[in-house]
């Protein structure tokens, strides 16, 4: 199956800490952590077949993107469906929508529910599952049907930047 087959699902990079935050938490943007991840994310899709970006509204998720946006030369679209605290069936179906090559950017709630959904519908998991902030899922599809997956952990970052 050629790489074009494959469909992307990135949890969103480091944001600010949500307990310290006092704006509306889908204004919360990433932090200097988190525009790290994105732009190490960024540098490893770039080298990817990419054919669009669909982001959860959130800032967060936006900007997780940006990065490659900029370097794909794709503007990120904003898609409801991927919205943190809502039900995952809608994310199923966004899957089944997109082109080969796409890019969804989601929350820690909804990757679980939505990898978990796949495995019932038979896929299989070549990797042990990661939800840590930045993580990749790589879905390979085979018509209308997602059939394997694997996930890139978060990138490594210098210890130094690890810690802002």
């Amino acid at each position: 199956m050629g790489s074009s087959a494959v469909i992307y699902l990135v949890r969103h990079s480091k944001a600010g800490e949500r307990r310290v935050w006092t704006g509306e938490d889908v204004d919360r943007p990433l932090s200097k952590t988190g525009w790290k991840q994105s732009q190490a994310v960024a540098r490893r899709l770039s080298k990817k077949k990419i054919t669009a970006l669909y982001s959860s509204p959130y800032v967060r998720c936006m900007q997780t993107l940006e990065p490659l946006g900029a370097l794909a030369g794709l503007p990120v679209q904003s898609e409801q469906r991927l919205f943190e605290d809502e039900p995952f069936e809608p994310v199923l179906d966004l899957i089944n929508e997109v082109e080969n090559g796409a890019v969804l950017c989601s929350h820690g709630d909804i990757i679980p529910a939505v990898i978990n959904a796949l495995v019932r519908r038979g896929m299989e998991v070549d990797t042990p599952p990661d939800w840590g902030k930045a993580s990749v899922w790589v879905l390979r599809r085979k018509g209308d049907r997602i059939t394997r997956g694997k996930v890139w952990p978060p990138p490594a970052l210098a210890a130094k930047s690890a810690k802002k």
